[in-house]
């Protein structure tokens, strides 16, 4: 079997920063998307799917800079929101791609942890 980039995060420990795994979740849900086979469904919900990913991390790292605590409360929420809308997507891709559903399982996995640490923010900061 070759080894893939995507193999290799997951064989090292999680990352604890935030912003580093909301990059590297966005990052592999394009290695991912990559190497799906061509047919209208994947095309269409890995574009979903990298749209979603990269939103995740895009809008913490606004709310990160904040103007102000509504607007990092905001970002937070979008950026939890696209967390959730994420796994939507991997789990359409997951039920029509057989052959990758470990890989998208991992991903699942880790769409639903950045979901939950979003959602604990967000509830702090309330």
């Amino acid at each position: 079997m070759i080894k893939t980039k995507f193999q290799s995060y997951w064989e090292k420990k999680k990352t604890y920063n935030l912003e580093r795994r909301t990059f590297e979740f966005a990052r592999d849900c394009r290695f991912l998307v990559k190497e799906l086979k061509n047919t209208i469904s994947n095309i269409e919900d890995g574009k979903q799917l990298v749209r979603s990913s990269g939103s995740v991390g895009a809008n913490y790292i606004e709310g990160n800079e904040k103007l102000g605590d509504k607007d990092l409360l905001f970002k937070l929420r979008i950026s939890r929101k696209e967390a959730k809308e994420s796994e939507y997507w991997l789990k359409l891709l997951k039920e029509l791609n057989e052959n990758e559903s470990e890989r998208i399982h991992k991903l699942l996995i880790e769409a639903n942890e950045l979901r939950k640490i979003l959602s604990s923010i967000v509830n702090k900061l309330r």
